[in-house]
This record gives C-alpha cells, structure tokens and sequence, in this order.
C-alpha cells in the first residue's frame, strides 16, 4: 500500500527526518509512536503532501508518489485526520462532513454519511450544530469521520487520543481497529505507545527523527526497552 524509503525533510537549514524507511501493507494498522518532537507529524505532513521532501521516495498503491501535489493525493487513495482535529469550527457537523467528500457528487456520499453516523452516534445527534460547540472527544470523532468521507484506502491519523479522558481515548482506538473491516488502511502516529501498539499490526519506534525499532507490535509491548521508554513499565 505505501512504501517509504530513505525519506529526508527540513525546515529552513535544519533538517528533521533523516533518511525513513516504512512499508505500510494494505489491510494493516500500523502506527508510529515516540516522543513529541521525534518527527511524526513531519512524516505524515510529507507523506499527504504538505511538507516538502528533500530527499528519498514515496510510493503508494505501486505507483511513485513522491511529487504528486497534495491537493491530488487524496484523490488517489490517501486521506490525513490532522494532529489537533482542525475541523471547520464554524461550520456544522453536517457540513464538515459533507467538505470531507468534496470529490464525489454521487448519491454514495449520503450512504457515507450515514455510516459515519452508525460509527460515531453522537455526530448524528449534533449533526446541526456548530462544530466548535462539540467537545474535544466529538470533534477528534468529526475529524476522522471527515477524512473517511473520502473514501480513502489508506488513513493517515495524527495523534487522534490528543488530550481526550482515557474512556474517549479507548473509544476512538476501537473504532480505529475496526476501520479493518471497513478495508481501510491506517498508519496511525501516536504519543499513547501502549494504546497505539495494542491495536496495531506492526509498529515502528521514531527518535530524532529516525527509526530505532520495528516490528510486529506485540513484540514491541513485550521489548523491555519499549516498555521502560514508553510504557512506564
């Protein structure tokens, strides 16, 4: 599904990433977890197009990906959840979702919408009120029904347990886990390394900006160096 290899980017002269390499194969859960400031966001930013690359490649469903405008990625199969939901506060929920399906005029997008409903009950409910009146729970679940709505094979989401109480936090990472049976991808870049690793497949470990560990994740929960760095275990 998504290949990543020798991914290079800067900001300015410094430079963040240094030299990524990542496979992501269709119908896995995958995550990323480390520190804050380990470079994940950066690493989805260029992977959806937003974030130059300066060195390296990307390649997604077999085809290169490394220079195609952000504006057509999503088209092409790859939809981001942001870090920090950015979800059009003065919109309604209802309109929010309908900008997440913004390719599509077919008569799917309310049958998508109403799955986004049956996934996220809530939204329904609020699905008229101003999105900045929800709370911080519903807005994270707007932002990845947002991204579903465009009909992605793979989703990138960028710490969605950011700042929730631990039953929303639970919450959000099985409706995650269930994305499976929906078909869907996910790379999943988390700061909840326990959280995160208990629902994906596989699971790669950043530090400043490089890999220091890969593998599958029940052998990362188990690695006494995971456990005592992240797990505070």
């Amino acid at each position: 599904m998504l290949t990543v290899e020798g991914l290079r980017s800067r900001y300015g002269r410094i430079e963040v990433l240094h030299g990524i390499d990542l496979t992501v194969t269709s119908g896995e859960i995958v995550t990323v977890v480390g520190a804050n400031g380990a470079g994940k966001t950066t690493l989805l930013r260029c992977l959806s197009g937003v974030q130059p690359v300066t060195a390296g490649a990307i390649t997604f469903r077999g085809e290169p990906f490394t220079t195609v405008p952000a504006h057509r990625r999503l088209k092409l199969g790859l939809a981001q959840s942001p870090e920090g939901r950015q979800i059009f506060t003065n919109l309604s929920v209802e309109e929010n979702l309908r900008l997440g399906a913004f390719l599509f005029t077919d008569d799917r997008v309310d049958r998508d919408m109403e799955d986004a409903f049956t996934m996220f009950p809530i939204l329904k409910e609020k699905r008229n009120q101003v999105a900045g009146g929800l709370s911080g729970g519903q807005q994270q679940m707007l932002a990845i029904a947002r991204a579903l709505m465009g009909r992605p094979a793979c989703l990138l989401l960028d710490e969605p347990s950011m700042g929730l109480a631990p039953l929303l936090v639970q919450q959000i990472f099985d409706v995650v886990k269930g994305l499976k049976a929906l078909d869907v991808t996910v790379l999943l870049v988390e700061q909840n390394a326990f959280g995160a690793l208990s629902i994906a497949d596989r699971g790669y470990v950043m530090e400043t900006g490089q890999i220091v560990m890969d593998g599958p994740a029940e052998d990362l929960i188990a690695d006494p160096r995971i456990r005592e760095a992240y797990l505070g275990i």
